[in-house]
């Protein structure tokens, strides 16, 4: 390990009773590893210099391998840990937005920055790795109930008609961001806003409106 290395984990003391403190630490270093990681990510795409990542955080490069022993692995952390902020995201939503249309509309756009601003994040989601495999069923298992959650709310205020799935809603919309990065004129994002825009409900001011008229007047016409 060098120096840098060194450094990180010899600044506390050797005390069994301060050992969770030292866990305390090694997560909040975690988490700022990620952090880093998931900045460079979006400027470099997931096959970024770990060296990049590591001056990014302020550590040595050992510092990351001693985290994540392979770029499989410190992908993986990363997505999670944007899976999680995105999973969080949806009840606070919910909770603080003016409708839950609205709630998941902004779920929705915060899924697509996830998706679009991630480099390689599809390829990764569909490679033959089974770490990716993995990672895959963990990002359906975190969001799909936090997308069914909005998609209920709004069904519940007859915003949104039944029937739609959770699933087929994510994969339209990760569909839709499939090789945003091959033509600077595809707007994912905008194309995504279109999707939802026509999930949304419209009701008629005058249900009787959109009733073909009566045919009892030509009736009338041909008694006379």
């Amino acid at each position: 390990m060098s120096d840098s290395d060194a450094r990180t984990v010899g600044t506390s003391p050797p005390k069994r009773a301060d050992s969770p403190p030292k866990r305390a630490d090694a997560r909040r270093n975690e988490q700022t590893l990620l952090a880093a990681a998931a900045a460079v990510f979006v400027v470099s795409g997931v096959e970024a210099p770990v060296r990049e990542i590591a001056a990014r955080a302020g550590v040595g490069m050992g510092t990351i391998y001693r985290h994540f022993p392979t770029r499989a692995d410190l992908i993986i952390a990363v997505y999670r840990h944007q899976v999680e902020a995105c999973a969080e995201a949806g009840p606070a939503l919910l909770a603080s937005s003016s409708t839950p249309y609205a709630a998941l509309a902004q779920w929705i756009d915060l899924f697509v920055d996830f998706l679009v601003t991630k480099h390689g994040l599809a390829a990764a989601l569909r490679s033959d790795h089974s770490s990716f495999e993995t990672l895959h069923a963990y990002f359906l298992d975190r969001l799909v109930p936090v997308c069914a959650e909005l998609l209920e709310a709004a069904i519940a205020a007859c915003e949104i008609d039944p029937g739609l799935d959770a699933l087929e809603l994510l994969r339209a919309v990760g569909n839709l961001c499939i090789g945003v990065g091959g033509d600077s004129r595809y707007d994912a994002r905008r194309m995504v806003r279109v999707l939802i825009a026509g999930l949304s409900q419209t009701q008629p001011a005058d249900p009787q409106s959109s009733k073909p008229p009566s045919a009892t007047a030509p009736e009338r016409h041909r008694e006379s």
